[in-house]
């Protein structure tokens, strides 16, 4: 289907006005204005948690402040670290409610209440209910809790303020922020010691930084940044449990991690499973981390990587809790990318949930604890935290044409690239350049990009509005005009459609392309060999300009090939192993296209891994060669040229 309007979105201008606006109601908070008690929210729908008032949320927050004796910084950090603020509909994948995720212990996991088949993980900790327990200290019904703003945030604020108080420290709005570090870490729910003072400390980093945004259920919130220096030593006073220390388990301080081993089995005739043996990153070298979801529940993920029989990736993040599963060492490689040559570099990370439903599955705990881990791997392994070594299963190329069309596409269009660039530290909106001409990164904003997408659950029917990170590229400046073709996924030329899998006409956030074209409102892009046009304004931008350096084919060249993995050359490989084909892929780079680069030092080699035994002569052998390619930004998904074919121009 084609979208005959011009779509939804929240560029940088509208988010600058989005701050304003939220600022404004922290103003009117301190003015007085009164917040609806809940008969009266009884008695006027407007406004509950389903009304249209923006500036609710923000009352709510400091009358429960206020009532309660919390801090007002204190609970909206909580809040934000939670859920960011949101009132999503229904419960999280832990049963949790509202902004304050006030949690429903008898409900289960998210995977029994949608009829998934699968119990509880073993390894799942018991749940506290803290929904039961707001109810206790608040006096509120359970549904009230659920449903409604006020006493959803009243509940998290009681809650704060028991805990406050059955420590002995002190409680009021106006005691020192500082003072609240432990019940601020029991709110994290967890009896690890370690993992409840990384929470804490996200949480008292949102309040150093300060935050704003429009929640998904369009309420404008906002919290001035403020100094203060954490109680860091009360935690000991919650009598938590140190972090164990089972099996060879790689992650940083602060994160639930346990080892889950893939196993590593032979089964007759030369076949074997479900992983390969390496050095890594002696060789081959770690370069990348893929960011996949597991269009699966946490139980059948942990069942799926234990079978020998099947696949394998080093890590699965819980959605209810962002508890972490390590299953391979770092040296080995896993078979997680379907590309041999990705999987040779990468380290996987599989998050529980389905890439057609997004919001639901993508919490903002596994968010945090994939965006710490990831930290971690990078600053070990000294991998670029940009877009280019840190991407998508989405992005990655198939390594021959027949390839192409099967490569899959998670995490999908519902995973907030932007926000989780946020917490690696490394936002996608650094390193614009105002007077830049030949470059620029999508950057369309999130919450309020609502593209037209289909068949999330049904073949033609329009999914649930809800924040995509892309924008649709058109054949022409117009946003009546058809999408682009992607020749890998339809060799017949036909456009493509807005389906939930289609990624055939998606510019992904920050993601950066070279310009064609300009017209008007509207800028053009070199994507898969053809131009795609997407509607870009200059008083209110989808894409940024950066600097960077961008490819040509030589002089003289026709076009460059490009390659879906960077093999070596045929005089490269030593006598027993077999020489790779090369194959380009279907994708035309002609004369006049340009495209820009990714990354200039991409590893020349093939790791020959055929065999169970690590004694096999001419096995577990890394091939390197002289050959030197380039990783490109082609279409949604990069490339590889090789340096022979194409020239390097820095852009303007």
């Amino acid at each position: 289907m084609i979208p005959n309007s011009t779509p939804h979105r929240t560029p940088g201008a509208r988010r600058a006005r989005r701050s304003v606006a939220a600022l404004g109601a922290v103003a009117a908070v301190a003015a007085g204005l009164a917040l609806t008690s809940p008969a009266a929210q009884a008695a006027d729908p407007s406004a509950s948690a389903s009304g249209s008032d923006p500036a609710s949320r923000e009352r709510a927050f400091e009358a429960a402040s206020t009532e309660y004796g919390v801090p007002r910084s204190v609970l909206e950090a909580v809040s934000y670290a939670q859920t960011r603020w949101d009132f999503n509909p229904g419960h999280s994948t832990s049963g949790g409610y509202g902004p304050m995720h006030l949690v429903d212990a008898g409900l289960g996991t998210r995977a029994e209440a949608k009829g998934l088949g699968d119990a509880p993980a073993p390894e799942a900790a018991p749940v506290a209910d803290t929904l039961g327990r707001a109810a206790e200290l608040t006096g509120l019904p359970e549904d009230a809790l659920r449903t409604d703003e006020l006493a959803n945030i009243r509940g998290g604020a009681a809650l704060l303020a028991a805990t406050q108080k059955r420590l002995g420290l002190p409680t009021g709005e106006a005691t020192d922020a500082g003072q609240w570090y432990a019940a601020v870490a029991d709110a994290s729910g967890s009896v690890q010691e370690d993992v409840a003072e990384a929470f804490a400390d996200d949480t008292y980093s949102v309040i150093a930084s300060g935050a704003s945004r429009r929640t998904v259920d369009g309420k404008e919130v906002s919290l001035l940044p403020s100094a203060v220096t954490a109680d860091t030593a009360q935690v000991d006073r919650l009598g938590l449990l140190k972090k164990p220390n089972g099996g060879p388990v790689d992650c940083p301080p602060g994160l639930d991690c346990e080892w889950i081993p893939a196993p590593y089995e032979e089964f007759g005739d030369g076949d074997y499973g479900n992983h390969d043996l390496a050095q890594r990153p002696r060789a081959p070298k770690i370069t990348n981390i893929v960011i996949h979801d597991t269009e699966a529940s946490y139980a059948t993920t942990l069942k799926l990587v234990s079978d020998p029989t099947y696949v394998s990736w080093q890590y699965s993040l819980r959605s209810s809790d962002g508890h972490i599963a390590q299953h391979l060492e770092p040296q080995d490689v896993g078979w997680h990318a379907g590309n041999w040559y990705v999987n040779s570099h990468s380290i996987g990370l599989e998050h529980e949930g389905f890439a057609p439903v997004g919001a639901e599955w993508f919490s903002e705990p596994m968010y945090r604890s994939s965006a710490r881990l990831v930290r971690y791997l990078a600053t070990k392994y000294d991998i670029p935290l940009d877009m280019q070594h840190i991407f998508g299963h989405d992005q990655i190329p198939g390594v021959t044409p027949a390839n192409v069309a099967g490569m899959h596409w998670d995490p999908g269009p519902y995973w907030n690239w932007e926000h989780y660039f946020q917490l690696l530290g490394a936002p996608l909106s650094a390193h614009q350049s105002g007077d830049a001409k030949d470059l620029v990164r999508i950057l369309p904003g999130f919450e309020d990009n609502i593209q037209p997408v289909t068949s999330c659950t049904t073949a033609g029917v329009a999914c649930r509005p809800q924040g995509t990170n892309f924008v649709y590229l058109h054949t022409e400046p117009s946003a009546s005009a058809p999408l682009v073709n992607d020749i890998g996924r339809k060799p017949n030329g036909t456009p493509s459609t807005t389906s939930v899998s289609d990624i055939g006409a998606r510019a992904q956030t920050g993601l950066t392309f070279a310009v064609a074209e300009r017209r008007g409102d509207w800028t053009a892009i070199w994507f898969n060999g053809v131009k795609g046009w997407f509607l870009n304004p200059a008083s209110d931008p989808t894409a940024v300009p950066v600097k960077g350096s961008y490819v040509v084919p030589k002089a003289g060249l026709a076009k460059a090939p490009v390659y879906g993995r960077a093999y070596p050359e045929a005089s490269a490989y030593p006598a027993g192993i077999p020489v790779q084909a090369l194959a380009p892929l279907q994708y035309t780079f002609a004369a006049g296209q340009r495209y820009a680069v990714g990354d200039l030092t991409v590893p020349t080699n093939y790791y020959r891994a055929s065999t169970f035994s690590l004694d096999t002569p001419n096995d577990h052998v890394d091939v390197v060669g002289q050959d030197r390619y380039y990783q490109i930004s082609l279409g949604h998904r990069f490339a590889y040229v090789r340096a022979a074919d194409v020239d390097v121009v820095t852009a303007r």
